[in-house]
């Protein structure tokens, strides 16, 4: 097995500097920076405007230090105003200046005030509005998927997964990385940032109410410790894990997994497959794309299909789902279709095509 040692497996679960967040789907908005630098340039203008405004009727103002009032006295004049400081050191004294500021200072005043405040007001509402959307989304947050890790694995589960029907909003993604996160929730998933290992960050993902856990990181040591929490943390979810290297995967099976994919030899194999026969490579490569082709689908047993044997459907029936047991098309022990039984199909691929999801946990050894 070739598994890191206890050192790198506890600097792993020991990590507790990695911060971790929720992140929902959102609208695309433009940038907080972009948004506050817009105010900004709408204050100044309306500085500007106002400075303006005083110069062109600097008769009609009395200044305290030289009874002028010059372009800067102007601006000087704007800024105490619009800011309410109002020093009193330059006034209007012409019924004119007064009727200005009556009419176009006062509310130039509470135009800079909305620009400044509201800033402020808008970003304690957007919060406050995220942190309610947040609750919202956990109090109905049910019979879910949470993917850890979206990295290649990830990302082609989940796809295949939702195209058979699953909504995005019932999709968590997990990862350490704040880009792998962003690009979830970009694609419409909600994301929670931080390590998968710690018990505190699936929660955050609402994993004890999940269905079903598709576990995907980097590393198989990795895996093994997401799957031994994510088992304790949840008893009844189907839990489908990935590693790299085939002699890892009993371990996982063992830490609860219901189902391991071994990347590394599936690739190989479809690789020798490829060599000696490029068409059945082609066909093996369609199978397991999703949206196009052909496609496996799983499937319950309909009632006019209760007493006839899998070659007397109008399916082509690759295997039928018994119980605990996945028995081969040609398996004496078929004999004819059940009512309770599910059949795996070849069928041709559509967009509009759903699968009946199967909940029940995946036959294991």
């Amino acid at each position: 097995m070739k598994l890191p040692g206890h050192d790198a497996i506890a600097r792993q679960a020991g990590d507790h500097l990695v911060t971790h967040r929720v992140k929902l789907p959102k609208k695309v908005v433009e940038r907080p920076i972009r948004q506050v630098v817009k105010r900004l340039l709408m204050a100044l203008l309306v500085l500007v405007a106002t400075a303006l405004v005083v110069y062109a009727d600097h008769d009609g103002y009395h200044d305290n230090a030289d009874d002028s009032v010059d372009l800067l006295d102007a601006f000087y004049y704007a800024t105490v105003t619009l800011s309410t400081t109002g020093y009193g050191d330059i006034t209007p004294v012409s019924d004119g200046a007064r009727l200005t500021n009556i009419f176009v200072i006062t509310p130039l005043r509470v135009l800079f005030l909305i620009i400044l405040v509201g800033t402020t007001l808008e970003v304690l509402t957007e919060r406050t509005r995220e942190e309610w959307r947040l609750n919202r989304w956990r109090s109905a947050l049910r019979d879910h998927t949470v993917v850890i890790g979206f990295g290649t694995k990830g990302r082609s589960a989940i796809q295949t997964v939702c195209a058979t029907g699953l909504k995005q909003e019932q999709v968590v993604v997990v990862d350490p990385s704040a880009k792998a996160v962003d690009a979830a929730t970009a694609e419409g998933y909600a994301g929670v940032m931080g390590d998968a290992t710690r018990s505190d960050v699936l929660k955050r993902a609402e994993l004890h109410k999940a269905r079903q856990i598709i576990i995907a990181p980097q590393r198989d040591d990795t895996a093994v410790l997401v799957t031994l929490t994510a088992r304790q943390l949840n008893r009844s979810a189907k839990i489908v894990a990935a590693v790299r290297e085939e002699e890892n995967a009993p371990l996982l099976k063992q830490s609860g997994a219901d189902a391991v994919i071994t990347s590394a030899s599936a690739a190989g194999r479809l690789l020798g497959l490829s060599v000696l026969s490029p068409a059945a490579g082609m066909v093996m490569e369609d199978l397991i794309q999703q949206g196009s082709g052909l496609g496996l689908v799983e499937r319950p047993v309909v009632r006019a299909e209760v007493g006839k044997r899998t070659r007397e459907t109008d399916d082509l029936v690759v295997s039928v789902v018994r119980g605990h047991r996945v028995l081969g098309y040609d398996d004496p022990a078929v004999g004819t279709l059940q009512l309770t039984d599910r059949l795996i199909t070849i069928v041709r691929a559509s967009h509009g095509a759903q699968v009946t999801l199967d909940n029940r946990p995946l036959p294991r050894d």
